[in-house]
């Protein structure tokens, strides 16, 4: 079995994405041509492992939770988590079906902070006609989905400055109210979010906190000002080296700014086997990878912040 890590992915995917013209059957066919050759060249790439893991301690995204975003600097692969914002990871997955993303543009974009997708060239406030959506910001649960508690952490440094915990969930980063305050909620449960470390895939929304429709970003760094206030509902698991190279400025403010394209995004269970790119992350609630984090800590035993901390990724074939 052959694999690379996503660093070296994200290079083989850039240099195999290629120009489509739209509206045509001819257009559909290079884009196939194109997803395809993306796979190919990074499943060609030379083995890189950093991370001694044994098999039992990765899992498979499921293709039906993958949206391939390809752009005009390669492809870019999220894996979402409905668990955390079923709703809008409907939407996103029935949005990317019915093609409503192909050919419209990251019309705002903020170095160090985020992509923002979604608009049109010629109307950065184009969104679907659809209904907001009411936030989910937060899931309220008991036991299920389990996130582990590692370190303490600020909710959101801005609106939210309690203390909470910090750590992972199925390989996402995640925060948490501690398990221990289940005893003393009304229903037993705490509420846990995604975290918007770099690489989280999120909705955007006015001043509104349900007016998300369609529109969407993803982090170029971390934005903890935005934990827990907007809805985060996937994490980048292939090509951040791509977003982070999408065209900076902003279609409402500089009137020379050139936006890049969003040239298609598909679900993976859409996608023919042969396109299809086998995802594996590590198991975060592993051994190996608890002996993994053991590797980073301090000499006095403490951990990098959550944001710091790589969760080991890779491509099969």
């Amino acid at each position: 079995m052959r694999f690379t890590l996503s660093a070296s992915l994200a290079l083989a995917l850039s240099a195999a994405a290629c120009a489509r013209e739209a509206g045509t059957d001819a257009s559909q066919a290079e884009a196939g041509n194109a997803r395809a050759d993306a796979v190919a060249s990074a499943q060609a790439a030379p083995a890189a492992p950093q991370w001694e893991f044994p098999e039992d301690a990765w899992r498979t995204a499921d293709q039906e939770d993958l949206l391939y975003i390809d752009t005009d600097h390669g492809m870019v692969i999220v894996e979402m988590a409905p668990e955390f914002a079923p709703n809008h990871v409907a939407r996103m997955r029935s949005l990317a079906q019915e093609r409503f993303y192909d050919f419209l543009v990251w019309h705002r974009v903020i170095d160090g902070f985020m992509a923002q997708g979604g608009g049109a060239r010629s109307n950065p406030g184009h969104a679907a006609e659809v209904e907001g959506l009411e936030a989910e910001f937060t899931v309220r649960r008991a036991g299920e989905p389990v996130v582990t508690e590692l370190q303490d952490r600020i909710i959101n440094p801005r609106a939210l400055p309690q203390i909470a915990k910090a750590g992972f969930w199925d390989g996402f980063h995640a925060g948490t109210q501690t398990a221990a305050l289940a005893a003393i909620t009304g229903d037993g449960q705490v509420q846990s979010w995604l975290l918007h470390c770099r690489g989280a895939a999120a909705a955007a929304r006015t001043a509104d906190p349900n007016s998300a429709r369609s529109q969407f970003y993803i982090t170029r760094g971390n934005a903890e000002h935005l934990n827990a206030q907007y809805t985060s509902w996937g994490r980048v698991r292939v090509g951040q080296e791509a977003v982070d190279a999408i065209a900076v400025g902003s279609s409402m403010d500089d009137p020379g700014f050139r936006p890049d394209n969003i040239r298609s995004m598909r679900t993976g269970d859409e996608l023919p086997a042969d396109e299809q790119v086998i995802i594996q992350v590590a198991d975060t609630d592993s051994a190996a990878f608890a002996a993994y984090l053991d590797t980073l800590r301090d000499t006095s035993g403490n951990l990098p912040d959550i944001c710091d901390i790589t969760v080991p990724t890779r491509i099969v074939e």
